[in-house]
């Protein structure tokens, strides 16, 4: 008998995140024996409704909700430990069973507190030069990869080194607390409540880090794994595995509008490298991308609408939609399809295929408009261009379709959707260049259309 062949669908948004990636992921795990978190930090929310019971998930990958599907932090996350610890205990109370079925990479550097304390910082410091924020989360993501890429980041597997732990960390705080002190002015901050147990005169103080660490160390420890080696060792015995992307493809620190960006690679092929599996691993890319556009924080925004003037179509995404991050609670900003800058997202990740998510929101809207491109410059071009400044000054280029007033939540048949949504769907994927495999239209896990399957060949 042949062994059955393994298959490996990477899962990544293709605008500013929040596209619905939670949602897809754990849908799709039904196929799948693991799930692969590879960038990114507890900076990301996905939220998850499974028989109308919300969970929102922020570092264990999404799979976690389905029993027997073991669930991978690749070496690619920057790991807060305190708040992995946290998002077990929640999902234990709740009734599922994680500790068995969580392998994080002894290679993920860690979030410390004085990581949190620069990001704040360094926000405030913006704020006060009147300069605009970039709209971190706050959570030290950013700080987390700038020790990692120097090369002097604490990781997972320093947590096993008690003495080598204790003397890489007064290194750092010798470093950190000189720049939150001397520069940021940390001494005239008021740090929030969960960093003032660490603060002393506006610096980070070693023994109580140190000592949250090594607790950090007794209870992570049976979860500590070689990831690559468990992953590839998948591969070899037939197991399809998902890899699970954070943010959007627009928030990419080297493909997003820099510098109102996060600080990792949110494209897919970060999924080998954050992960340590080959690139010839990757066999499906899908691209997650709602029915319209938004956007969370700072930075350009080229089909941006008012979301807050009533009876307008902004307003009506943003209500109609619940447009509030699921980590930060803020409001998000609103627009309508951005198909040139989908087509970007589609070079930088090679995607097989799209989903939209959220059709159902556009429900009751008379028209549409769908970007297919811009002016620039005194010029027409038809993708995003590279860079803040220059999207900044893209003035879009629109085509109007008609919208469609019938209900289309719950629907599981793509023939069963109004003929207006048909062709919007249809539209989209002539421009874009890229084919839809699947439509989601509510959050719930069932209310999905699947026109192909990406885990089959």
């Amino acid at each position: 008998m042949n062994k059955q062949q393994a298959r490996h669908v990477v899962v990544v948004g293709t605008q500013w995140g929040d596209e619905g990636k939670g949602k897809l992921v754990d849908w799709l795990t039904e196929r799948a024996s693991g799930v692969v978190r590879f960038q990114g930090g507890h900076n990301a929310g996905h939220t998850l409704v499974i028989h109308g019971v919300k969970t929102a998930l922020h570092l264990i990958p999404s799979g976690i909700m389905r029993p027997g599907v073991r669930c991978y932090i690749g070496n690619g996350v920057v790991l807060s430990a305190d708040k992995l610890l946290e998002e077990i205990e929640g999902l234990e109370k709740a009734g599922v069973e994680v500790r068995s079925r969580l392998r994080v990479s002894e290679a993920c550097p860690l979030i410390l507190p004085f990581h949190a304390a620069l990001d704040i910082a360094r926000e405030a410091a913006r704020e006060h030069a009147g300069t605009e924020k970039i709209g971190t989360t706050g959570r030290g993501i950013g700080p987390a990869y700038e020790d990692k890429i120097a090369r002097r980041a604490l990781r997972v597997q320093d947590l096993k080194h008690p003495a080598r732990f204790a003397e890489k960390l007064r290194d750092l705080l010798a470093l950190h607390n000189h720049v939150l002190t001397e520069v940021l002015g940390s001494r005239q901050l008021a740090f929030p409540p969960a960093l003032q147990a660490y603060v002393s005169d506006g610096a980070i103080a070693f023994q109580p880090v140190y000592d949250e660490a090594m607790r950090h160390a007794q209870w992570l420890e049976p979860m500590i794994a070689d990831v690559s080696r468990e992953l590839n060792d998948a591969h070899a015995q037939g197991q399809n595995l998902l890899f699970e992307g954070a943010q959007g493809t627009l928030l990419d620190v080297d493909h997003g509008t820099y510098p109102f960006v996060t600080s990792s690679n949110c494209v897919a092929g970060n999924a080998a490298a954050g992960s340590g599996v080959g690139p010839g691993l990757l066999h499906y890319v899908l691209g997650i991308t709602k029915a319209y556009c938004t956007r969370v924080g700072g930075g350009p925004f080229p089909t941006e609408l008012a979301w807050d003037v009533p009876n307008t179509p902004g307003w009506h995404m943003s209500t109609v939609g619940a447009e509030r991050g699921t980590t930060t609670g803020r409001y998000r900003r609103c627009g309508w399809f951005d198909a040139a800058l989908l087509k970007r997202s589609a070079q930088v990740n090679g995607l097989s295929g799209l989903c939209i998510t959220k059709l159902d929101v556009l429900d009751g809207l008379s028209e549409l408009k769908l970007c297919v491109g811009y002016r620039l410059h005194g010029e027409t071009i038809d993708i995003l261009p590279l860079g803040a400044d220059d999207i900044a000054a893209c003035e879009p280029i629109y085509e109007t379709l008609p919208g469609w007033s019938q209900s289309t939540v719950g629907v599981t048949q793509y023939q069963a959707l109004p003929p207006e949504a048909q062709a919007y769907l249809q539209r989209i994927e002539s421009v874009c260049g890229v084919p839809i495999h699947m439509i989601s239209t509510s959050p719930d896990r069932d209310h999905t259309i699947l026109i192909r399957d990406p885990f089959q060949p």
